[in-house]
């Protein structure tokens, strides 16, 4: 067995080892049937509402191409949050200093150890998922097959450019946003030149050219990622600055203006922010584009935008609690109402600017009278992500990764808002008027809900953290 290989057993190891100890073996393994049973009941309903299935392996391409991106992200930019999480612990792929390996082959194989192991756990049972509904649809069984390869080659696309996004972040945060910003602009200007260059081209049009040119992007991605990302030394770390800490003090709260410096420092700092919801905008764009031209449809790009980027801000809170220590806030006289208030406001002040300025980039293909309905629904729809999450989680949401059960309330949970909303954003071009005002009620409705959870938590969070 040679030095890689080797290399690469013990990543798949230690992953496994680690998800089976922070929610338990019995729990963990459950979880690629839990997500099976969810995938299936979610694509099932779609097919109910008339959706084709070639509207549906568009969606869950681009659902796993941005799985993948949030894969990486947590992998490498989240470092901070993965720290905090399981205290000082060195986990092989930041081991450079103490292995006699290079840094470049340690984050080579930890891309592919990511594919194969999320390919076993996640996309496979996604796919499992997928097949009555495909078989009923009409795909033949080397049509799923190969479905399968292109949504693992997806993954490997969103994990890979991750990696890359990264690196060009650790030596350029102008260029970062540079590139961030091409890929967007390329999305939204000529969509089908780059849908041609992923792994989804080669299943809509299966031959050598598309295989070619999906198959060079994919390379490219993976092997920059290892050539151009650059670790921070101890000397690049940012400090606590105590004169910005008292000018966000003298704008706002002191529980907001902590969660905002806490990200701000961390890796990626608020940047980290906009290529998250950047990202998932152009899916989101790409994916409305492929049905329109595939179908009849003409969807709204405003409700679409708003719901998804909604959805999206599940990071936003991740990132705003990366760092909190309970235990730190119970010995706190204002106690965790304040706190969670606190986070709030940190939560929009991160994601609302760049959620605008998303919707207003997509009045370059949609009408902005279309576009105002995500003004309302955006915010409406993160402020019940933040209720459910903080209900759910507390200051730990990490823990949606692999814990079955709260992954399953969760998912059930966003369900019940995200394919109500979704439906009416496809169905905008038979009835403007009332899929607007189903998609402004349901929004309307899950906010108040999203409030409730909100107000409760902290009362909920006192409790469960004094019992422990």
């Amino acid at each position: 067995m040679t030095r890689t290989s080797r290399l690469f057993s013990r990543m798949l190891l230690e992953e496994y080892r680690l998800h089976a100890e922070l929610f338990g073996r019995d729990r963990f393994l459950v979880f690629p049937v839990v997500t099976a049973l969810l995938a299936g009941g979610g694509l099932y309903l779609f097919s109910l509402t008339g959706s084709s299935i070639e509207t549906i392996i568009a969606g869950l391409h681009a659902l796993v191409f941005f799985f993948g991106l949030q894969v990486g992200t947590i992998g490498l930019v989240g470092r901070d949050a993965l720290r905090d999480v399981l205290g000082d612990v060195t986990l092989l792929v930041f081991s450079a200093r103490t292995l006699p390996v290079s840094r470049r082959r340690l984050l080579a194989v930890f891309i592919w150890k990511d594919i194969v192991y999320y390919l076993v756990f996640f996309l496979t049972p996604v796919v499992v998922g997928f097949v009555p509904v495909g078989l009923t649809g009409g795909l033949s069984v080397p049509t799923v097959g190969l479905l399968w390869v292109t949504v693992a080659a997806t993954f490997a696309l969103g994990t890979g450019g991750s990696l890359a996004l990264a690196g060009i972040g650790t030596r350029s945060k102008l260029g970062l946003v540079a590139v961030v910003a091409a890929a967007v602009a390329g999305i939204v200007l000529d969509p089908t030149t780059m849908v041609g260059l992923t792994p989804y081209a080669v299943f809509v049009d299966p031959g050598l050219d598309t295989a070619a040119g999906s198959l060079v992007v994919l390379a490219v991605v993976i092997v920059a990622g290892p050539l151009v990302f650059q670790p921070s030394s101890a000397r690049s770390l940012r400090r606590t600055d105590p004169d910005r800490f008292r000018r966000l003090r003298s704008l706002t709260d002191v529980h907001t203006a902590r969660s905002l410096l806490e990200v701000s420092r961390s890796s990626g700092s608020i940047w980290k922010v906009g290529v998250s919801l950047g990202v998932l905008f152009g899916v989101a764009f790409l994916l409305l584009d492929r049905l329109a031209v595939a179908t009849a449809l003409d969807p709204s790009g405003g409700i679409a935008f708003g719901t998804l980027l909604g959805l999206g801000t599940f990071t936003t809170y991740n990132w705003v609690t990366q760092v909190d220590d309970p235990d730190e806030y119970l010995r706190y006289p204002d106690g965790l109402t304040a706190v969670f208030r606190g986070k709030l406001a940190a939560f929009y002040i991160c994601s609302l600017p760049f959620a605008l300025g998303f919707l207003a980039l997509g009045a370059l293909r949609y009408p902005p009278t279309d576009l105002l309905v995500g003004v309302a629904v955006f915010p409406l729809v993160a402020l019940y992500v933040f209720g459910l999450t903080a209900y759910l989680t507390g200051f730990s949401a990490n823990e949606l990764l692999f814990d079955t059960a709260l992954f399953a309330v969760y998912g059930a949970g966003l369900a019940l808002v995200s394919v109500p909303l979704l439906v009416a954003a496809l169905a905008y071009g038979t009835a403007p008027l009332q899929s607007t005002a189903v998609a402004l009620g349901v929004a309307v409705v899950a906010a108040a809900f999203g409030a409730v959870l909100a107000t409760r938590t902290p009362g909920r969070w006192h409790d469960r953290l004094r019992s422990e």
